[in-house]
């Protein structure tokens, strides 16, 4: 099942063209010529159902026994099933109209052509790991620049209702020679384009198999063809690509200039925000502890502001287990999704290996519970929290048993269509072995860790008898300042959504993982500092109900990334099944979830550092 402030310098640093990096240790395949040139095939797709199948579903040439590739957790977790196919491709032969086989169809075989035409499935298949491509000309330009690509073919077309099968199938294969580097040939390019055209019956082989190759409209139409035949030619082209840059055509976006402009603009809007925000703040706080350090010294002076309510600001809050475990679990995901990006800059994650990022980042979270055990457990014990079992328990068990039980549900969904992408027994299996076996006696581990050492200090005592908190005017009410709290990390955020959004619901290729690495960055400073400008504000109204309202003044941004998910369904998606309309809005609300818990962390935590260094910094009897 399918399944996201630094200085200008390091910036640029990050944002690099990741397209040279590939897995270290993993050497490139070389190919004498002549030699067989392996053709494999990967599931059906389509963005309108967002359910993949298996390629030999459809009554496609069947080799005599289908070997599945080795797939990783990540790819049987995405739905990707890679198989042999009979395609006979040899290095630089170029081949002309082979027969690959012919095939009766039945009643049922065409209803299963006339479904998968409706709904916009794609064929993909691999060369050299290379998926398959079919390159458009974008309008207005002529020049190679003016190219766009779209990975994979149509099954075929529909045409006045009539329903057209590709049939015949141009294969267009790049390679390398470079005599001076290696020997022999490595393949760095493959495109496609699909044509149906009209092939003689078996019985009538004294005509040309392909006679109409030039004529480039459908000509056979399903529901008169009995028998199908299908065939191939095969073309070689030398190319100056190297094998490393072999990638820069699937990773170009045509929306590039747009892409880099919106996202130098978010960044610079967000960067000022901050910055203002930053020097407002530390201005007022200067001004602030400066008087009333100086009216420590006149005995009769009557405290006012922020400082009335030290007696009450670290004050247990209500259902503190709840905010332990949250903020233990958003620290998890942080470090998490930092990490993963790191290993994707560097390339030892990549789209280059399918399925290896995510199965990174269910590795990287298994192994990092230690630190939610560890974060939850310093929080309770702080609060001076007595049921640690049941902390600890939450904390292994809330945020993974939530999205694997809504996992589990879709899953169900997809399996009861027979999709592809329904993730099989014995990989969830694997997933619970992961999480019991690894993930939860790390929690508890860190949770040991947590409680056995001592007490976080903190800069004043609490009162015995709790302050009465003055009326406040609307505006200072916790729905409003966490509705408004979340609009500022949203706005970080949003644009690079967009392409990531684009990448799992439009099947296209998402490499910028520098430019994502500084969003975070951005997002990280942003959460933390309206979290903390919201709580400072919140204080000097001399409120001290602060630890929930620090949390949920970033984390409500994850509203805005729900909805904005809402707007993309309805806007730039054509989902017209229940199943991928269930698929899309419940794996849409897992990631808003995972965004909330995430920048309610950091909120929380820097708005506790803040907190404990300013009543730290002034003077109390």
């Amino acid at each position: 099942a399918y399944a996201g402030g630094a200085s200008l310098a390091i910036a640029l640093s990050l944002v690099t063209h990741a397209s040279a990096f590939y897995l270290p240790g993993v050497a490139p395949s070389e190919y004498t010529e002549g030699s067989k040139v392996e053709l494999k095939v990967n599931s059906l797709t389509s963005i309108n159902t967002q359910l993949p199948y298996r390629y030999y579903v459809l009554p496609y040439c069947t080799p005599d026994s289908i070997h599945v590739a080795a797939e990783n957790l990540g790819e049987m977790l995405l739905g990707d099933s890679v198989e042999n196919s009979l395609y006979d491709i040899k290095m630089n032969v170029n081949s002309s109209c082979s027969l690959l086989c012919r095939r009766k169809l039945s009643d049922e075989d065409k209803q299963a052509f006339r479904q998968k035409i409706d709904g916009d499935y794609r064929v993909n298949w691999l060369v050299d790991n290379l998926p398959a491509t079919m390159r458009y000309r974008q309008l207005g330009r002529s020049n190679d620049a003016g190219y766009s690509y779209a990975i994979g073919f149509p099954v075929g077309v529909r045409l006045n209702d009539k329903y057209f099968v590709h049939n015949h199938i141009r294969i267009g294969l790049q390679y390398h020679a470079d005599p001076n580097e290696f020997d022999d040939y490595r393949v760095v390019g493959f495109e496609v384009f699909p044509q149906n055209i009209e092939t003689p019956a078996a019985a009538a082989l004294d005509r040309p198999l392909c006679a109409n190759l030039e004529d480039l409209n459908p000509q056979m139409d399903l529901d008169t063809m009995d028998e199908i035949a299908y065939t191939y030619d095969v073309t070689w082209t030398p190319s100056p690509v190297s094998w490393a840059s072999r990638w820069d055509g699937y990773l170009k976006m045509h929306e590039g200039q747009i892409h880099w402009f919106s996202i130098v603009n978010s960044l610079m809007i967000v960067l000022f925000l901050s910055a203002m925000v930053a020097v407002i703040l530390l201005r007022t706080l200067h001004r602030d502890i400066a008087k009333y350090n100086d009216m420590a010294i006149e005995d009769t002076a009557e405290e006012t502001g922020w400082k009335l309510v030290h007696g009450d600001i670290f004050r247990k809050p209500p259902h503190s287990k709840a905010l332990a475990v949250s903020v233990g679990t958003g620290v998890q995901l942080l470090i998490c999704s930092i990490v993963t990006l790191t290993f994707s800059i560097a390339g030892f994650l990549s789209p280059v290996h399918r399925g290896s990022i995510l199965q990174g980042m269910l590795l990287l979270y298994t192994f990092a519970g230690i630190l939610s055990g560890y974060v939850s457990a310093r929080f309770y014990k702080m609060w001076k929290g007595e049921d640690w079992k049941r902390t600890t328990l939450l904390t292994a068990f809330m945020y993974p048993g939530s999205v694997f039980m809504i996992f589990f549900l879709l899953n169900l969904f997809i399996w009861g269509h027979r999709s592809s992408g329904a993730v099989p027994f014995h990989t969830m299996f694997a997933l619970l072995v992961l999480w019991f076996g690894i993930s939860v006696p790390l929690v508890f581990l860190g949770a040991f860790f947590g409680y056995k050492k001592a007490p976080m200090a903190l800069p004043v005592r609490t009162n015995q008898i709790p302050r009465q908190v003055p009326s406040q005017p609307w505006y200072m009410k916790g729905i409003v300042t966490s509705m408004l709290g979340g609009v500022l990390p949203f706005g970080a955020i949003f644009t690079e959504l967009f392409f990531i959004m684009s990448s799992i619901w439009q099947h296209q290729f998402y490499y910028l993982f520098g430019f994502l690495l500084l969003v975070i960055v951005i997002n990280l400073v942003t959460c933390a500092e309206i979290s903390i400008t919201l709580t400072y504000f919140q204080l000097t109204n001399e409120d001290y109900n602060w630890w929930w309202r620090s949390f949920f003044a970033s984390a409500s941004s994850a509203l805005y990334v729900f909805m904005y998910a809402c707007v993309y369904y309805f806007s730039r998606l054509q989902i017209g099944h229940y199943v991928g309309a269930l698929l899309y809005f419940g794996y849409m609300f897992v990631i808003s979830f995972t965004f909330g818990i995430i920048t309610g962390s950091i909120g929380f935590v820097a708005t506790f550092i803040f907190v404990r260094a300013i009543y730290g910094s002034i003077k109390i009897d």
